[in-house]
């Protein structure tokens, strides 16, 4: 048996930069929640892969933009703080947005990506480049961009990937492992993520829930797991609540008829029953918790700095 070789990676970048989407596909399994809407991420996801006799513990930290409310300034604090004594990092920039920056949306995605690139330059810290959703973008612009980059940063290299397809993944994961250093594995060769179980349960009733309201619902909404029952037949019956901050929301989350509420639920358990590989019975509710993003425990629980 091989030396055993850990390495710890940071994986940052702008909103909506594909950092969860890029470690699900480290990892081989839905440990992020993912959509198409920026700040999906809100705390810090620990992802583990495995190559060979190498294990990659793969930090997914929340986008860095600049922050306005006071969740805003949780989130980037517990991003940068992510880098803190991490053996890579790895800097995640929408190469699409870099292209195309006709919406408001990319133009921030750019300058953010920017800001993150001169930050880490000024704190003397080398990192990698991924360029992502390449598939998207003519390669006379790709390399310009790349260029640019590269000039504005110090980078140790750079990888052209499309995370949701899986194109250049493996290149990257092979080089991470490559440079991890000796040492034990940080948790079981067969655990692909640090948090329990009843918190990737709630994350993937919240993606579902941004995925199914779109516009109509913005990000003040959290789920939490309220009650995890093991039965005999193997199965589990999970009671979930999503929390939102305004009764008008509370509607909206239900939907007509129940419907919206409905096809969550649907989403959510058929998701979960792949990730747990077992029949889930899952209850949902709707409650009104006015001024959550204010209630310092809820920070807590979240591993997010109410005083950043």
């Amino acid at each position: 048996m091989s030396e055993q070789r850990c390495a710890v990676v940071a994986v940052i970048g702008a909103p909506n930069a594909g950092k969860s989407t890029l470690v699900n596909a480290l990892v081989g399994a839905k440990v992020a929640a993912v959509t198409q809407k920026v700040q999906t991420t809100r705390n810090l996801v620990r992802g583990i892969a495995m190559r060979d006799e190498v294990q990659l513990v793969l930090i997914d930290t929340p986008g860095v933009f600049a922050p306005k409310r006071r969740l805003d300034r949780a989130m980037v604090a517990a991003a940068w703080s992510a880098i803190e004594g991490v053996d890579a990092i790895v800097h995640v920039v929408d190469a699409a947005a870099h292209e195309n920056q006709a919406t408001g949306a990319e133009r921030h995605s750019v300058e953010d990506s920017e800001s993150i690139t001169k930050a880490l330059d000024q704190r003397e810290i080398a990192s990698i480049l991924v360029l992502n959703k390449v598939d998207a973008v003519a390669r006379p612009a790709l390399l310009a961009m790349t260029s640019k980059l590269v000039e504005q940063g110090r980078y140790t290299d750079v990888f052209m990937i499309s995370a949701r397809k899986g194109d250049g993944v493996d290149d990257l994961a092979r080089t991470l492992a490559e440079r991890a250093p000796a040492g034990p594995w940080l948790f079981p060769e067969d655990q692909i993520m640090d948090a329990p179980a009843r918190v990737l349960a709630a994350e993937i009733t919240r993606e579902k829930a941004f995925l199914r309201l779109h516009d109509e619902l913005p990000y003040e909404l959290i789920v939490e797991t309220e009650a995890w029952e093991e039965r005999k037949d193997g199965s589990v019956k999970i009671d979930q609540t999503i929390f939102v901050a305004r009764e008008s929301q509370r509607k909206i989350a239900i939907g007509a008829g129940g419907q919206s509420i409905k096809t969550i639920g649907e989403l959510a358990r058929k998701e979960m029953e792949g990730a747990f590989g077992r029949r889930v019975h899952l209850f949902l509710h709707v409650k009104l918790r006015e001024n959550w993003t204010e209630e310092r425990a809820l920070y807590a629980r979240l591993g997010l700095d109410w005083d950043a």
